[in-house]
């Protein structure tokens, strides 16, 4: 999704989300449907409370370590979202939770997203960018980074008399 969809999608989920109340409350009944929220959010404290924040923790070190957040990381990664889905009160989150909870979606999920990750990590001479080779889908090569890192001896900038901006000061 695209970062300037995320407004829209902010301001029409909740009404989404009223909606589905209104759907449900009129098929189950007021009682039920306040019932399946209160459930919806003690699955997901208990689910939230079962992996803990542990998961960030080792996402956290993982990636200062320059390591990429592997595979094994994203199971309990996706159950803490799933988790957090739960405990927002509304049905169209419960069902995009419940889907983050089924094995295949995941590898989906994945799969689409894994080639997107690069771990910069701070080295001893400068900063580095790494991907594995299982995130690009292709071997990895030394010189395959998007990332260059020069010192102040490799890169300066010679003023240019024939720019407009040049001389100009902030307020002139």
């Amino acid at each position: 999704m695209r970062f300037s969809m995320l407004p829209v999608f902010a301001l029409l989920l909740p009404l989404a989300e009223i909606a589905g109340f209104v759907i449900v409350g009129r098929a189950i009944g007021l009682a039920a449907t306040l019932a399946l929220v209160v459930l919806g959010f003690v699955v997901g404290s208990f689910l939230l409370r079962r992996q803990g924040i542990g998961i960030l923790r080792r996402m956290s070190a993982e990636g200062r370590s320059g390591t990429m957040p592997g595979r094994e990381l994203l199971n309990p990664a996706m159950t803490v979202i799933a988790s957090l889905l739960f405990i927002i009160p509304g049905f169209l989150s419960d069902i995009l939770a419940i889907l983050l909870l089924i094995p295949q979606v995941r590898n989906l999920l994945w799969r689409s997203i894994a080639k997107r990750f690069v771990v910069v990590g701070a080295s001893g001479d400068g900063f580095s960018a790494s991907s594995r080779s299982e995130f690009r889908g292709r071997p990895g090569k030394p010189g395959d980074s998007k990332v260059v890192d020069l010192d102040e001896e490799d890169y300066h900038r010679e003023p240019n008399g024939k720019s407009p901006w040049s001389g100009k000061r902030l307020g002139d």
